[in-house]
C-alpha cells in the first residue's frame, strides 16, 4: 500500500482515482499530478514503482497544499470570520448555511435533525 502526503491510498485503483483520497485533490489536479509525474493514467497503484511513488510524493509535496495544512488553513479562515463577526461569521457560529441557501425548509443537513414544537396543532 502506497503512502502519500500521509494517507494510505488503495493499491487495486488507478493511481488518477487514488489521487482523490487524498484531502485536496481532486480529478483535476490528480491529472495534472500524473502527467508531471509521467505516469499513464490508466496505470494502477500497485503497478507503480518506488521512483514512480518517490515522485508523486515530491510534485504534492511541493505544489500542492493537502490533509492537515489545507484542513488548518481553512478552519483559520473560518475562525478569522467568527472573531470579525462579519455575516458569514455569524452564520458559522449558529450552525446555518452560509452562502444565501434558504432556511425555512430544507438546510437539514447543516441544521440538523427536525426538533418537534409542543402546541402547535390546532
Amino acid at each position: 500500500m502506497a503512502r502519500i502526503a500521509g494517507v494510505n491510498i488503495p493499491t487495486n485503483k488507478r493511481v488518477i482515482i487514488a489521487l482523490r483520497y487524498i484531502h485536496g485533490i481532486g480529478a483535476y489536479n490528480a491529472s495534472q499530478i500524473c502527467k508531471n509525474a509521467g505516469i499513464g493514467e490508466t496505470k494502477r497503484v500497485q503497478d507503480l514503482s518506488d521512483d514512480e511513488v518517490i515522485k508523486l510524493r515530491e510534485i504534492i509535496d511541493k505544489d500542492y497544499k493537502v490533509e492537515g495544512d489545507l484542513r488548518r488553513e481553512v478552519s483559520m479562515n473560518i475562525k478569522r470570520l467568527v472573531d470579525l463577526g462579519c455575516y458569514r461569521g455569524l452564520r458559522h457560529r449558529k450552525r446555518l448555511p452560509v452562502r444565501g441557501q434558504r432556511t425555512h425548509t430544507n438546510a437539514r443537513t447543516r441544521k440538523g435533525k427536525a426538533i418537534a414544537i409542543a402546541g402547535k396543532k390546532k
